[in-house]
């Protein structure tokens, strides 16, 4: 049950980009401008008021060193420095941008208690159950005049639940609140108590005891109050009533004369000790008031220290309302749901340019427009005993990656969607099997369109319901952390769809709400609408929408799709040379680029092991440096060149050509961010609506029924093997492979769509082809086998590699990683019987992968009796010893430094 005060864990200062953690209990310290006297019983001590001006100047002086102190940390041009490059245009932007990312945080605090509220809009926006039966609704619409609930629940009725603007439900930045009472069934009466509370999971609480709530109350002031704490209390007019008739009753003064003159305060109050003298320690006040004469001394106060630590101590009987709190069966007794579970919804708007009904925003489960219906929300309220509960444990991330990429609907054999649960049930033990740690979604996030692959997203709180519920998705997650798999989310933040009647396109009759107007609000070519950064409504919706994911659904991580969309004003349609300058210029979007800065400062502060991927094709300057030193704060960034240089080499460039400079120079990236890497030699851009696997290239001769020739097999084996496993080492720590792709699929995936009739015969999953013995089996063996080289040796966590020789006109390519050697010849023809390959340690390499085996479908040329080589005291590619090695074409080896030898 959300509710509607947050309590605050942390705060962001406004002047600087670092987290602060404060106290929740520190004491509040106030400074007086006049001297003041504190006197205890066993010590007395004066300040002169220029003494507490002095005092005053150096706690001020000491809270701005501290401040200067946490932003010693903080370099906004520090990756620069780092890196050693000097530019000083782009530090002058850097500069620049750190300044306004402090004005827009401060901005941020006079909206925002901290930011957990700044990132949890989904405790209160949407729809919510309250513990005092009703169900409340809130959404931002600026733009609108009137708003209202429609559903089958009020038989969408636009009258019966609504808040007008000017009225309670409306305020200054347009967010409606609407309240919708649960219905007193017939023949009950309402509760005594106004505010009674309800417990909505389980059967029974403690209100259903019996304990009247003036038991509880009486009991309440029994144990919380001392004796005679409570006079006043009970007695409320008593002291005032006293007074009054003392003065004026008939046995007081008469005249001026007769009420005499008024003794002093400190005679009063010493008066006024001694007729008390006799009384309970509880009636007499637990402090003393002095005063020494001086001309600017008031009076003093001296507490007792034993009363001021009780006091403290003492917390409010608030512990007592809970037992006031009924169970489910009480309120399903007694009342009725506002809005039944599975309702169907839509928020009503009456605006300057006539009425309009939009699907909620913040809804989280809805039933897209099929069949020419129009789009609806679902309330989810499941009841206790239909509502997913949590078996497994969030899994702390490896220190390297091996991604599994899927899609959900497309993850079955048969032509049809498939569902959360059957992907639950039959891929992620493939996925465990294959020896991949971790999964990423793609199209989980509603969207209307099946054929956009999920990436024209219309409701972004909610899960696709053409897979399921959001029971089934959990259950999805929690079965992947318990096979000890991390679950990935494709998030696309760039962009939105453009519908209006689903998504959030003209959401409140306005063209400004959520996106920019005019040209701006729209992609430059794929027509989509693109966000206002700059609106903090704006931000709060999308850092709320990154912490939902995380608070209702466990997700570890998010591979934030094409960055460039909403980096540059251009969409990242333009031509890039590398000049810093331009990622500086007119073109780049600063409040993008500071709602990023936002989104990784704080899912990392809310969720310490949380994963954020960059998926950047300009590679923006400082992607996954720290948002203290000046960057972004991603912890990966893909590499999109290596797919794209693999389908150009497999595609339009003959095999004896190929450049291994060119390989290992596109497959290493930018050297200074090269271990935070993520690259694949394909994901699923090139196996979707056209595009082709390199499988497909590689193994097909374009007609599926042709036979194909031993030798072609061979040919498009032995590359696609060598890809993967030069991809797989060469590059950073992570590593992704997309759905079926790891056994070679043969064919490219296709959506549903006007052009093929809506054809589901190519949107799904051959995985039958795993049960029989052939190409596709062995390509998996050495797949799996390839995983299992990452987790017994780990590769990708050790480091960049030596890269010690490349050579063009034999195509041999040779690196070390660690204690690991890795030998790969490309030549189509070639073959080499004692290739000199030069080593570091002198001793004893044992073959532990090689790619020509024959359970991986290769020739075997090579016999096991060759797998063990020794180094001769030789310098080779500038290292002290050298190995010679067996290499066939086109086949590609691992060596592990078995044994060193001592000379």
């Amino acid at each position: 049950m959300a509710s509607l005060s947050l309590q605050p864990k942390f705060s962001l200062h406004p002047n600087n980009s670092i987290l602060h953690f404060h106290p929740q209990n520190k004491p509040q310290i106030i400074f007086f401008t006049r001297k003041v006297k504190i006197k205890t019983k066993t010590k007395c001590s004066s300040i002169d008021p220029q003494q507490q001006q002095q005092k005053q100047r150096e706690s001020f002086t000491r809270k701005k060193k501290s401040v200067t102190e946490t932003e010693k940390g903080v370099d906004p041009v520090g990756f620069l420095t780092k890196l050693g490059i000097t530019h000083k245009a782009f530090a002058q932007f850097l500069r620049e941008r750190y300044k306004s990312l402090k004005d827009l945080k401060a901005e941020i605090f006079t909206r925002h208690l901290n930011l957990q509220e700044m990132a949890s809009g989904f405790e209160i926006l949407g729809t919510h159950r309250h513990k005092e039966h009703r169900v409340d609704y809130m959404d931002w619409a600026p733009g609108a005049r009137y708003c209202a609930l429609v559903g089958d629940f009020n038989g969408w009725s636009p009258t019966t639940n609504a808040a007008r603007e000017g009225l309670y439900g409306h305020d200054d930045y347009g967010y409606w609140f609407i309240i919708l009472e649960d219905k007193l069934r017939e023949g009950e009466e309402p509760d005594e108590l106004y505010f009674q509370q309800y417990n909505y999971v389980d059967d029974y609480d403690k209100g259903d005891s019996g304990v009247t709530i003036d038991e509880v109350f009486q009991r309440a002031n029994d144990e919380y109050w001392e004796p005679g704490e409570d006079r006043f209390i009970k007695n409320r007019f008593e002291l005032p009533a006293k007074l009054y008739e003392r003065l004026f009753g008939p046995n007081g003064p008469q005249t001026l004369e007769e009420l005499g003159e008024i003794p002093d305060a400190e005679t009063r109050y010493k008066a006024h000790k001694e007729l008390h003298k006799d009384d309970p320690p509880s009636n007499l006040p637990p402090f003393d008031v002095i005063d020494n004469g001086k001309e600017y001394d008031i009076f003093n106060v001296v507490a007792d220290p034993a009363w001021q630590e009780k006091f403290r101590n003492k917390k409010p009987p608030l512990a007592y309302w809970t037992e006031i709190r009924k169970g489910r069966k009480a309120w399903l007794k007694k009342y009725s749901p506002a809005i039944p579970h599975g309702s169907k919804y839509r928020v009503y708007f009456n605006t300057p340019d006539g009425p309009l009904e939009r699907v909620p925003a913040w809804a989280t489960f809805i039933q897209p427009d099929a069949e020419g219906k129009q789009a609806y929300a679902i309330h989810w309220e499941p009841p206790p005993e239909h509502t997913y509960k949590w078996k497994h444990t969030a899994i702390k991330p490896p220190k390297s990656l091996r991604i599994y990429e899927c899609h959900v609907g497309i993850s079955g054999s048969e032509p049809k969607i498939s569902s959360f649960n059957d992907f639950t049930e039959r891929v992620l033990p493939h996925v465990k099997r294959a020896g991949y740690n971790a999964i990423q979604l793609i199209g989980i996030v509603e969207h209307k369109d099946y054929f956009t692959v999920g990436y024209r997203v219309t409701n972004f709180f909610a899960v696709s319901s053409r897979y399921g519920t959001p029971e089934d998705f959990k259950r999805l997650v929690d079965e992947a952390h318990g096979l000890g798999l991390l679950v990935f989310l494709d998030i696309v933040h760039s962009y939105s769809a453009a519908d209006e009647m689903v998504g959030l396109s003209r959401f409140d009759g306005s063209n400004d709400c959520y996106f920019h107007t005019g040209k701006r609000g729209h992609h430059k070519y794929w027509g989509t609408r693109m966000f206002k950064y700059s609106d903090l409504d704006v931000l709060h919706f999308l850092l709320s929408n990154l912490n939902w994911w995380i608070s209702e659904y466990k997700i570890d991580g998010f591979h934030f799709h094409s960055l460039a969309s909403m980096l540059y004003t251009h969409n990242g349609f333009a031509s890039f040379t590398g000049d810093l300058e331009e990622y500086c210029n007119q073109y780049v979007d600063n409040d993008a680029v500071k709602y990023l800065i936002l989104a990784n400062e704080i899912l990392h502060a809310l969720h310490p092991n949380i994963i954020t991927i960059a998926e950047d094709a300009t590679f923006y300057p400082g992607l996954c440096e720290p948002t203290s030193q000046g960057g972004l704060g991603f912890d990966y960034h893909v590499n999109l060149s290596a797919s794209e240089m693999w389908l150009s080499l497999l595609k339009n460039t003959p095999d004896h050509e190929w450049s291994m400079s060119k390989i290992t120079s596109t497959l290493l990236g930018n050297k200074n961010y090269a271990d935070k890497m993520l690259v694949y030699a394909e994901n699923h851009n090139q196996s979707i609506s056209g595009g082709q696997s390199l499988a497909e290239i590689l193994l097909s001769q374009g007609n599926d029924k042709a036979p194909q020739s031993n030798e072609l097999l061979l040919r498009g084996s032995s590359l696609l093997k060598m890809t993967k496993l030069i991809t797989f080492t060469i590059g950073g720590r992570g590593y992704l492979n997309f759905m079926g792709n790891e056994f070679g699929h043969p064919k490219r995936v296709e959506f549903p769509m006007p052009s093929n009739n809506f054809s589901f015969s190519l949107a799904n999953r051959c995985w039958d082809l795993l049960e029989k013995e052939g190409v596709y089996q062995d390509l998996f063996r050495f797949d799996k086998d390839m995983m299992k080289l990452d987790k017994n040796e780990r590769v990708l966590s050790r480091g960049l590699p030596n890269i010690h020789h490349v050579n063009d006109t034999n195509m041999v390519i040779s690196y070390l990683r660690g204690p690991l050697l890795f030998v790969f010849n490309f030549h189509p023809t070639d073959s080499y019987e004692r290739y000199c390959i030069g080593v570091d340690e002198a001793g004893e390499y044992q073959v532990i992968l090689n790619t020509d085996e024959r359970r991986y479908g290769g020739q075997g040329i090579v016999k096991e009796e060759q797998y063990l080589q020794r180094t001769i005291s030789k310098r080779a590619d500038g290292l002290r010893n050298c190995i010679e090695v067996s290499l066939p074409s086109r086949t590609a080896q691992v060596y592990k430094l078995s044994r060193i030898l001592r000379i």
